[in-house]
């Protein structure tokens, strides 16, 4: 298939689809949880606490898996990100993500512990995408 096509379904299944799974490990053992994701290009961006057990995980191996999308409807397709994370506390972001996208969990943008992880895709597996004929992956520089 054609790669800006594929590209064009990643992006429509990011746009619908903000609640997803991010798996980190830690002391080689998996850890997952559900997030909040919001995209930019291909990056996804989530909230955390600069106290969560997430950002001691992401020190020691920022690589991460990361599931989203697929709904209890007719559209089951989904998608499989390897991800490089990193976390920022950059004002640019932390704005982004508070007056454009998302206010909870915390009472403020200025909150000390407010911190945000870019997920920035290796690779992202197109799944169960209705008009494919299996998964269609997608290589990222």
């Amino acid at each position: 298939m054609d790669r800006q096509v594929v590209l064009k379904k990643i992006k429509d299944i990011m746009k619908a689809s903000r609640i997803g799974v991010l798996s980190t490990s830690y002391d080689n053992k998996p850890d997952s949880r559900y997030m909040i994701f919001y995209d930019q290009e291909f990056d996804l961006y989530t909230k955390t606490s600069t106290d969560s057990v997430k950002i001691e995980e992401i020190e020691q191996n920022p690589v991460a898996h990361i599931l989203l999308g697929y709904d209890d409807t007719k559209n089951h397709s989904f998608l499989e990100i390897y991800a490089d994370l990193e976390v920022t506390e950059d004002p640019d972001v932390l704005d982004w993500i508070w007056d454009e996208q998302d206010k909870s969990f915390f009472d403020s943008k200025e909150d000390p512990k407010l911190c945000v992880i870019r997920a920035i895709p290796r690779s992202i597996k197109l799944m169960n995408s209705d008009s494919e004929d299996g998964p269609q992956y997608v290589e990222f520089n």
